[in-house]
């Protein structure tokens, strides 16, 4: 469901009108990048963090364009105020051109889908498929492999599929950052394979709080029976544990359910 308005480049309009011509080439061949930002009563969670990776992830496509973020910043807020939604998410999409004057940028508000409250008690199932992103640290439009992947998931009942690469080990999900724990200790895949997402930003701030260690290191997925405890991490999704990962089965662990209140209790303070 969407709002019945977007921006583009701080021009609000009817959404009817967020059209990309079918001749844009950039976008055709997906040079763009993107972030959603969730926002509650008018208020966007994180903005800094979200429109900081926006321009980095621009930076790694050398996708020029002349937007500061200071407007970025205001256009947003002129959005949220004029839908006057209690929660929504934002779609931000930074389209590139030949020329940095002609790059464009969408934000369209659409309702946010929550997940299931009860796979928050219980855990969510998720599949494996092989993948690896190009690029992995831009949020890019190149999202083929993801689709596909993700399109299997659903077809599997499952709330996101983990992307294995070619030393077959675990990196991320199509749209979630993946985490392992044992005891009290958070296993990440490196830093070098994934794409940092601003909830897992936020998530090891509340470990941190916790005292939980955290720990880069390869996920091999013949060793994830090891593990007490797997987790995924969002916007959409925050801090959501995992029940299953193709045919093996996880609990939730107390230091994960620690780690999931005191991230709660952060994400009210962000919101206040």
């Amino acid at each position: 469901m969407s709002f019945g308005v977007f921006s583009k480049n701080g021009v609000i309009t009817n959404d009817q009108e967020a059209v990309v011509p079918l001749a844009n080439i950039e976008y055709a061949y997906g040079f763009g990048v993107y972030e959603t930002i969730r926002a509650v009563r008018g208020k966007p969670l994180f903005l800094a963090d979200h429109l900081a990776r926006l321009a980095a992830s621009a930076q790694i496509l050398e996708l020029e364009h002349t937007l500061k973020t200071e407007e970025i910043e205001r256009w947003v807020l002129e959005l949220l105020q004029r839908i006057e939604a209690d929660a929504c998410n934002l779609k931000m999409l930074l389209i590139g051109a030949r020329d940095a004057k002609d790059a464009m940028l969408f934000i369209l508000p659409l309702a946010p889908l929550f997940p299931d409250k009860r796979l928050y008690t219980k855990g969510a199932k998720v599949i494996t498929r092989a993948y690896e992103r190009t690029l992995p640290h831009a949020k890019s439009l190149n999202m083929l492999g993801s689709y596909l992947a993700y399109r299997d998931a659903k077809k599997e009942g499952a709330y996101d599929a983990l992307l294995v690469n070619r030393y077959d080990c675990i990196t991320e999900g199509t749209r979630t950052n993946f985490f392992a724990m044992k005891d009290r200790l958070i296993i990440s895949p490196p830093k070098a394979d994934i794409l940092e997402g601003v909830t897992m930003m936020h998530m090891l701030e509340a470990a941190q709080q916790c005292k939980i260690p955290v720990r880069y290191e390869p996920i091999p997925q013949k060793d994830l029976a090891q593990f007490d405890a797997v987790f995924l991490t969002s916007t959409s999704s925050k801090i959501m544990p995992l029940q299953q990962i193709d045919d093996l089965t996880f609990s939730l662990s107390e230091p994960l359910k620690e780690l999931m209140r005191t991230f709660d209790s952060l994400l009210e303070t962000a919101r206040a």
